[in-house]
């Protein structure tokens, strides 16, 4: 068979991912703070996108200024707001209308002589001004007028180098309160070496690494060294600082109180019984009686097990949402988008008109309409985000009517499909919407994710029931047993049975420990020492 070159046409589709297209579904999965990230590189790339006015910026040439209302020493009460106030200043400088004198008049006028003065203040000049001239002269020096423009109002407050952030004191933060510790601790250099990295090494609970030997062989240093200087480092404060573990902290605070005695060693060496709440095998380790390992107990839970987050760690960031959801007039649900949360960028065609004019480079215009294209991408783009949420968080909150009504017991079974087939959109477009977007609702702030929830079958043939609210059902149940009558996952099931919810004992497992909750021998032996513990 002979192997020729030919030419031939060929129809076919195929799906192209544009640039555009890539950005838009980018944009679409993004957060809020991600998006006004990303939004902020934008502008400062393309220089035909703008940000939108909000009326606040400066008027532009040609436009009449605003009017700004003046200080003065009169009562302005009585003019109205942006009334021409001219004609009173004028009178109260050259006279008012009821014949009183003028301003200048009455600076002018004559005092008269000593005598005609203390007639008129009907006391000896001696006795108003009886300041000594040291005082005298003090008071003179303040009353001064100011000789720069920086020392009107404190610091003149309306100046653009005026940093108000120069006058708040910086937050302590817990590797800087033990810097300052160490500095006074340790006097050679060497031992405030590995001093200066065991603090670097302290996690925002206060803890280091449970194994030191790799700072040992880092900082070319004896074990025995590093030992040292961490003996004296745990005495720092907060108690309880620079441990390598829970019982080594609470160990140290409890030196600190004169109470690490033989028996709350025995105590703290064993935390593992006292989370099992073995009290029973804690008593027989201590030596004590039920009293008395009541009271150690007590001690226990008045120490801080984690002593470093007083100082405060890293900022945590308020999660701000996406949409509201307000009751309506009509008794349905009002859902609007945060538009704080909304970037506001336009495009400068009028920049790009001039430009057009004066460009003659190829490589200049070619620049130039890439810039406005991407730009006319990007305005598009964010417009049908907008427009995209707020569709699907309209179609959850009809499908979720239940929820937002009577609470999280009649959440229903939802899935992506259910809501991408009611608004007409594919199913990975609902995911990305979903993602990492949140929505304010009068039972608080959720996750749109939080909305989609499987089905489990009812047991009489109804409608089936969400996983969300079969897990709510479970932790009232839980929350309702009495310490004499611990449910255990069998009777919950038959329990949840009798409601109509059809489930099988290893959902219910999985839903307890899901939700942090601990079995039900677990639970009788926590609910029975809590009838010894103090409170």
């Amino acid at each position: 068979m002979a192997l020729t070159q030919r030419l031939e046409f060929r129809q076919s589709q195929s799906l192209v991912m544009t640039p555009q297209l890539m950005q838009a579904i980018k944009l679409l999965q993004l957060s809020n703070l991600d998006l006004s990230a990303f939004v902020e590189e934008e502008l400062e790339r393309n220089p035909l996108l703008e940000r939108a006015s909000d009326g606040n910026e400066p008027p532009l040439a040609g436009e009449p200024a605003p009017e700004r209302s003046e200080f003065s020493d009169f009562d302005p009460a009585g003019a109205a707001y942006g009334q021409d106030t001219s004609s009173d200043r004028s009178e109260m400088m050259n006279g008012s209308a009821d014949g009183e004198p003028a301003q200048e008049e009455w600076m002018n006028r004559e005092l008269g002589s000593r005598a005609e003065i203390e007639q008129t203040l009907d006391t000896r000049l001696d006795n108003v001004f009886s300041e000594e001239p040291a005082e005298a002269a003090a008071r003179n020096a303040q009353d001064a007028a100011p000789t720069a423009y920086t020392e009107w109002g404190g610091g003149a407050s309306n100046d653009d180098h005026y940093n108000l952030e120069a006058f708040v004191a910086s937050e302590m933060t817990l590797g800087g309160h033990l810097a300052e510790q160490l500095a006074v601790a340790f006097a050679q250099p060497a031992q405030r070496m590995i001093g200066q990295y065991l603090i670097d090494l302290v996690d925002e609970a206060g803890y280091l690494p449970g194994d030191l030997g790799q700072a040992a062989e880092r900082l070319g240093a004896s074990p025995e060294d590093v030992e040292a200087v961490l003996a004296v480092l745990q005495k720092f404060d907060p108690p309880g600082i620079c441990a390598r573990n829970l019982s080594e902290c609470l160990a140290i605070q409890l030196r600190e109180l004169n109470r690490y005695d033989p028996a709350m060693q025995a105590l703290v060496e064993h935390l593992d019984l006292l989370a099992k709440r073995d009290i029973v095998a804690l008593r027989k380790l201590c030596g004590v009686d039920d009293q008395d390992i009541a009271d150690m107990i007590g001690e226990i839970r008045r120490l801080d097990p984690k002593p470093g987050l007083k100082f405060g760690a890293a900022r945590l960031q308020t999660m701000v949402p996406d949409v509201y959801v307000r009751p309506g007039p009509d008794g349905g649900w009002h859902v609007e988008l945060n538009s704080d949360t909304l970037p506001r960028v336009l495009v400068n065609q009028t920049y790009y008109t001039e430009l057009s004019k004066t460009i003659r480079k190829d490589g200049d215009k070619s620049y130039f309409s890439d810039c406005l294209q991407n730009a006319t991408w990007l305005v598009r783009a964010l417009d049908q985000r907008a427009r995209t949420i707020l569709k699907v968080a309209t179609e959850i909150v009809r499908q979720q009517d239940g929820f937002f009504t009577h609470g999280v017991a009649h959440l229903r079974p939802l899935n992506l499909k259910a809501v991408a087939d009611a608004i007409q959109m594919h199913e990975s477009t609902v995911s990305r919407v979903t993602a990492n977007k949140y929505m304010a609702t009068n039972r608080g702030t959720f996750e749109l994710k939080y909305f989609f929830t499987a089905s489990i079958a009812s047991a009489d043939g109804g409608e089936a029931h969400s996983a969300e609210a079969v897990r709510h059902r479970i932790k009232q149940l839980i929350d309702a047993e009495d310490a004499g009558a611990i449910l255990s996952d069998d009777t919950i099931v038959e329990r949840l049975r009798a409601s109509g919810i059809d489930i099988a004992r290893r959902t219910v497992a999985k839903y307890r420990e899901a939700m942090r909750i601990p079995s039900s021998v677990q639970r009788r032996r926590d609910k029975q020492s809590s009838l010894l513990l103090p409170t």
